[in-house]
Formats: structure tokens, C-alpha cells, sequence
């Protein structure tokens, strides 16, 4: 049997096309991504030349679905950040059903925050009975959960996404250290419930799901030792990574062979981000899953029949 899931993200809009065997696994038979930037004028409304590339993505989409011989009407997209924010949102999700016979669903943050434990569940393995905070950051939104292998014990999402916070903070090239000091600041704020949740159930291990952990995977981890599924350091060998980023320009990151184009203007935001939260957390450890929401729309919809 073969299923596509789409996620249609704030900052990119991912495909995958799936099969299962007749024990029941799944393997991906086709992946494709487009960087959409529905954001780029804010979560409230998406713009004119935003709309278009979204357009423009879920027609690519419609051409693999062809080629695979998928009805566009059996596809499950899911919409997360933007199209939960933009007051136009409707009126996208809208004209992509009548111009490829895809309907998207809307889903709330906290459905979001449960997909990605499911995603990452697979392909990471943390300890059985550890607590972990799983981490998943977004152009809008960033989700973060609290669970182990069994079981969610706290979930949320919040619109601290990296294209929030490069458009509000990042002016400088390179960042600036009073940029640094208000992206840390509106986290302090802004994530107060995620911190009040850790000091009554502290979490030493951080799993970040695919995204920017994908880069960090390529700046920190040896490539000849890392499974194909995850990978593995200690919080202080995040450091050298952001050191990286943050004294960078605009004009080194595009000469970084390893940093893909569509990570080079928002990584700096994304670092700040994470080596905050390993700060404000205590995470002595990270684990990065190369897993997040598309598989576990994969694993859900398996276990939905």
C-alpha cells in the first residue's frame, strides 16, 4: 500500500510518498521539499509573493503525486503555523483544492507537538524510561514536548519560530550581542510555561527534530559514525556550531558548502534559540532525529488503519 503526507510548514512545505511491506514497515519511496516563506510578512497574513510560491509548491506536488499514481484526494495535509495564523489562510487552502484536488487540514499546535513524538519516537533511541524534551523548531512555531517512550506528559507549541524571531531581532550582520540579549529576553517570556513544566519535572536530554538539528548533525557530528536515523553529542559540543553562526555574515554562510540555501538566513535565529533552551534547561545531552511530523503521520495513520 502506498500514502503521501504533506506537511505544509511556515517555511517550507515537505512531501513524502511511502510504502508499507506486508509485515507492516514503512519505507519512503519519494520525498520532496519546497522553500515557500509563507511568513515573510508576518504570521498574520500571507503575501502576495508567498502565496504564489505556495501555489506554485503544491502544483510540484500534484506532478509527483501523478507520477506515482496517488489521487490528490487521498493525500493527508496538514497545515501547521501560518495557515493557523494568516487571516488569508482560508482562501490558500481553498484555491489549492481547486487547483490540485488537495485539501489541507489546519491542525492545532498541541495535534502537531503529539505528531512529532510519534516521528521522532522511531527514530531516536533514548533510554526506555528516560524523560526527554523533545524539540522541534519551525519557521512559526516551535512545539516542545515532554515524554518518555511510553507516554507525553506536557505538550505545547509557541509562535517563537525562526522566522519570528529573524524578523523581529536579527537586523545586524553579523548578529549583534544586544540582538542575542532581546531574542533571550522574549524567550524568557514567551516560554515561561515550558519553563515552569521543567522545574517541576526536569528533562537533562533534549531531542531535536530534524530542521535546523539537521545542521547541526553536518557541523557536529562525524559523518562516517553517525546512523542514518539520528544522531547523538554532548550539550558542549553544541557550542562550537553556534560560535559558528552567530560571529558569521550573510556572505560566509552562502560559501558553507554543508548549510542548505534555505537554512543561511535563519540558522543564526535557530542557534540562538536552542543554546538558550540547553541553557535555561540544564540538557546535558542532545539527541537529533532525522524524524519529525511526516512520519508521524505515517506511524498514526498505520496505527489508524
Amino acid at each position: 500500500m502506498r500514502k503521501a503526507v504533506l506537511d505544509m510548514g511556515t517555511n517550507t512545505f515537505h512531501l513524502m510518498v511511502v510504502e508499507w511491506d506486508e509485515a507492516g514497515s514503512w519505507r519512503p519511496l519519494h520525498r520532496n521539499r519546497v522553500f515557500v516563506k509563507l511568513a515573510e510578512a508576518g504570521l498574520h497574513h500571507i503575501g502576495d509573493a508567498a502565496f504564489e510560491r505556495g501555489l506554485q509548491a503544491m502544483h510540484a506536488f500534484r506532478a509527483d503525486l501523478d507520477a506515482w499514481s496517488l489521487d490528490p484526494g487521498e493525500v493527508t495535509a496538514f497545515g501547521t503555523a501560518a495557515l493557523r495564523s494568516a487571516a488569508n489562510a482560508p482562501e490558500f487552502i481553498q484555491k489549492v483544492y481547486d487547483q490540485t484536488g488537495m485539501r489541507a487540514q489546519v491542525i492545532s499546535g498541541e495535534e502537531e507537538a503529539r505528531l512529532i513524538y510519534l516521528g521522532v519516537r522511531q527514530a531516536t533511541p533514548w533510554p526506555a524510561r528516560a524523560r526527554v524534551l523533545i524539540m522541534d523548531i519551525g519557521g512559526g512555531s516551535v512545539e516542545f514536548i515532554l515524554a518518555d517512550r511510553q507516554e507525553i506528559f506536557w505538550k505545547r507549541s509557541f509562535n517563537v519560530g525562526v522566522a519570528v524571531l529573524h524578523r523581529l531581532f536579527h537586523r545586524n550582520d553579523p548578529i549583534s550581542a544586544v540582538e542575542i540579549a532581546d531574542i533571550e529576553h522574549f524567550l524568557e517570556t514567551e516560554l515561561t510555561p515550558l519553563w515552569e513544566v521543567l522545574h517541576v519535572q526536569p528533562a537533562t536530554c533534549l531531542v531535536g527534530a530534524a530542521g535546523a538539528f539537521d545542521t547541526i548533525d553536518l557541523f557536529a557530528i562525524d559523518p562516517a559514525t553517525k546512523p542514518p536515523l539520528y544522531g547523538y553529542l554532548p550539550a558542549p559540543a553544541f557550542d562550537p556550531v553556534y560560535q559558528l553562526f552567530i560571529q558569521s555574515t550573510r556572505t560566509e554562510r552562502l560559501d558553507m558548502p554543508l548549510l542548505a540555501p534555505e537554512r543561511q538566513e535563519m540558522i543564526v535565529a535557530a542557534v540562538v534559540l536552542i543554546r538558550y533552551v540547553l541553557q535555561r534547561a540544564g540538557i546535558q545531552e542532545i539527541y537529533t532525529s532525522t524524524y519529525s511530523m511526516k512520519e508521524g503521520m505515517v506511524a498514526d495513520s498505520q496505527v489508524g488503519g
